[in-house]
């Protein structure tokens, strides 16, 4: 008898699952009809939707390298490359308090400022990248980070993602799209571009993403890397833009 009941038991669990399944099926059918299908997953009314459910998921989002002023934000970017945010801000913590300002980092010890950084990786190249960014701010710029894309470009070690999310954070300027490794794969991951290389996918979607919106669409496609659509198994069951997702590698 209780066999008898346990058979029945899964059949229905398993015709709930059935049933769940094809609603969350016929739920992404309608929203792909309701976009346009998938011919373009490019088109205006896509990239709307998904804008508008990242503003539902991060309302909030913001850079999360802590930071007092646009200088130290410049140092704790270049130390973030190949390193995690939490990491950084580890270091960067008692870091700020032995070198107070740009001087200070200009004309370390680098042997001493080597085995200050050495926890963020690559502590040799990156200690090069910030006493010559912080030389340049110094004597070209008077002590100010510059405030646009080409002067501050010509800082060693600062390319367009550090000059985007400098910029973008520190001044308010929208003068691209910071592409990480977690933008670099959600923007593959929604289609809204093909590319790999970070400057051919960064021009991709300056054309799909409004302007004003540049800055913060940057943090939120961040905010959502880490926390939902992760590189490994991503967790498509809490993601808000699952129905929107068409990725090969989902798990739902």
């Amino acid at each position: 008898m209780a066999k008898a009941k346990n058979i029945v038991a899964k059949k229905k669990k398993g015709r709930a699952a059935v049933t769940s399944a094809a609603g969350a099926k016929e739920a992404r059918s309608r929203v792909r009809k309701a976009l346009g299908g998938r011919e373009d997953p490019t088109n205006p009314k896509r990239v709307a939707a998904i804008l508008e459910k990242l503003d539902e998921a991060y309302p909030d989002a913001t850079c999360e390298l802590k930071h007092e002023n646009p200088f130290q934000l410049l140092v704790s970017t270049i130390l973030s490359a190949q390193c995690t945010d939490v990491r950084v801000n580890q270091v960067t913590a008692t870091l700020y308090k032995k070198y107070s300002d740009a001087k200070a980092f200009a004309y370390a010890n680098p042997a001493e400022l080597e085995q200050e950084i050495r926890p963020t990786g690559f502590f040799r190249n990156k200690t090069k990248s910030v006493m010559g960014a912080s030389k340049a701010v110094v004597e070209k710029f008077k002590g100010e980070v510059p405030r646009t894309m080409e002067e501050i470009l010509t800082l060693p070690g600062v390319a367009r993602k550090t000059g985007n999310v400098v910029l973008g954070t520190a001044y308010g300027i929208a003068s691209g799209v910071v592409v990480d490794t977690h933008v670099i794969r959600l923007a593959n991951r929604l289609e809204l571009t093909k590319e790999q290389e970070p400057k051919k996918i960064e021009q991709d979607l300056m054309k799909i993403i409004p302007q004003e919106k540049w800055i913060k669409f940057s943090h939120q496609l961040i905010w959502h890397g880490r926390r939902v659509c992760v590189a490994r198994k991503p967790k498509c069951v809490m993601c808000n833009l699952e129905p929107l997702c068409h990725a090969r590698d989902k798990t739902v």
